[in-house]
């Protein structure tokens, strides 16, 4: 009696009720919601209900025949069939943690938290959102994929809320002018804007205008590579940093935390 939806759906509402197609009618109990990734557990007690099984979103292609089913407009169990016009996308600035599936399939209003299928009937995305930067957009829809889905329903299931890795910083993207001016070669390397006061990142030494290059001896080329590695890890791991400052390479070790349910 498990349902994924999104966070938006739920969010901020005096009621929420889920409606079958027979017609049955009940009242869902919310297991817990992640707004960082916009998805929300819910659970209904109904006796034997249909489960759609789950696909893999890490096996897509561009070029992948996708369909999107929601109520938009009211309109229910609307099904609409497109392609994967792209996967792993971010920078969206709709939620912290973004690695989108892009398609082509029509999404609106009342397609969120619907579900995105393959041609095999499974679930390899939860419809969330359409690209509506001017009127003449179209055809520019997200979907958070279902291999991200599945590690966030676990934590949901287990403790009621998402626990994730911090260490303190706010990183941000350094542009090709800036890579060339410090001497990096090739694309690896973000930039520290800001480090929180007695974070990890602050304990372990490390300043605003750092520049960092790896992680675990995993190179980063941009901000939300971090973020997503970052906050993959469990409170308690270990982290071992090498970055550049002045010029010179330096190494750091963290600690990590749990991420502040503020954040």
């Amino acid at each position: 009696g498990y349902l994924v939806t999104n966070f938006h759906v739920v969010d901020a509402v005096a009621e929420i009720n889920v409606q079958f197609n027979d017609g049955r009618i009940t009242e869902p109990e919310i297991v817990g919601v992640d707004a960082e990734t916009d998805l929300a557990l819910l659970r209904v007690d109904m006796g034997d209900i249909p489960a759609i099984p789950l696909g893999s979103s890490n096996h897509l292609r561009v070029g992948d025949v996708v369909m999107a089913i929601g109520n938009p407009y009211g309109m229910g169990r609307s099904v609409t069939q497109g392609i994967v016009s792209a996967t792993g996308r971010g920078d969206i600035y709709l939620n912290t943690f973004e690695n989108y599936i892009q398609t082509d399939a029509a999404i609106n209003a009342g397609n969120s938290g619907g579900a995105l299928v393959n041609v095999r009937g499974q679930l390899i995305g939860i419809n969330t959102a359409v690209l509506q930067q001017d009127t003449g957009t179209e055809g520019i829809g997200f979907a958070i994929p279902v291999d991200l889905v599945r590690g966030v329903v676990a934590e949901l299931k287990e403790h009621g809320r998402v626990i994730r890795g911090w260490m303190g910083f706010r990183p941000d993207d350094l542009t090709p002018a800036e890579r060339t001016a410090l001497g990096i070669e090739g694309d690896i390397g973000i930039l520290l804007d800001q480090v929180i006061a007695d974070s990890p990142a602050a304990t372990a030494g490390l300043l605003r205008g750092d520049v960092i290059l790896s992680i675990n001896g995993v190179r980063l080329f941009s901000q939300r590579q971090a973020r997503l590695l970052v906050a993959g890890m469990s409170p308690g791991d270990t982290i071992e940093l090498v970055g550049l400052r002045d010029y010179e390479e330096f190494e750091a070790t963290l600690i990590v935390v749990e991420r502040p349910p503020e954040l």
